[in-house]
């Protein structure tokens, strides 16, 4: 998964994609570019390759700037978010239709917003659910991690882990 920062006028936005309502598996959820590894590809091959497949980003490893904390899905995947920098303008984001319906900028003013995260609490848990507000919407763990955990690290500096906060109950089928 590549958590991807690119231009959005004249400012620094991380890419978020909008799943397509036909996908099977988390259909119309906010995410970050990513899907599972081809066999003996690594972390960031992976991640680059689904970067370019979805929204039609070509960058290489050098664009890389390193990674995020491992994050285990209640689906039993493990995300590694790849950090990557492109001189990219918004407008150069093509999203696939058959994996992505909307391309949005999440800039970095949304991610410092004083109401995010949210943490909930669930019965079905011991775990809190960290969701991050994003315009009118939400997006929930994992993704809301990652980007919980890349605002603590790249805009304040702090050590953060996200790796224990739960997900919604509607991902964990």
């Amino acid at each position: 998964m590549s958590l991807t920062v690119c231009r959005d006028d004249d400012h620094a936005a991380i890419v978020v994609t909008r799943r397509s309502a036909t996908l099977r598996a988390h259909s119309r959820q906010w995410a970050l570019p990513g899907g599972r590894r081809d066999q003996g590809e690594s972390a960031v091959e992976g991640a680059l390759r689904e970067l370019h497949e979805e929204v039609g980003l070509q960058v290489g490893p050098d664009d890389v700037l390193g990674e995020l904390d491992d994050y285990a899905t209640r689906s039993g995947y493990v995300i590694t978010p790849v950090v990557v920098w492109s001189d990219c303008a918004w407008q150069d984001l093509t999203p696939n239709p058959e994996e992505v319906e909307l391309v949005r900028p999440f800039r970095f003013r949304e991610l410092a917003r004083r109401d995010s995260p949210v943490l909930q609490r669930i019965a079905e848990s011991d775990g809190e659910v960290l969701s991050m507000n994003f315009h009118d919407d939400v997006i929930y763990a994992p993704t809301g991690a990652m980007l919980y955990q890349f605002r603590e690290v790249a805009l304040f500096g702090r050590h953060t882990r996200v790796a224990h906060y739960e997900q919604p109950l509607f991902a964990w089928r």
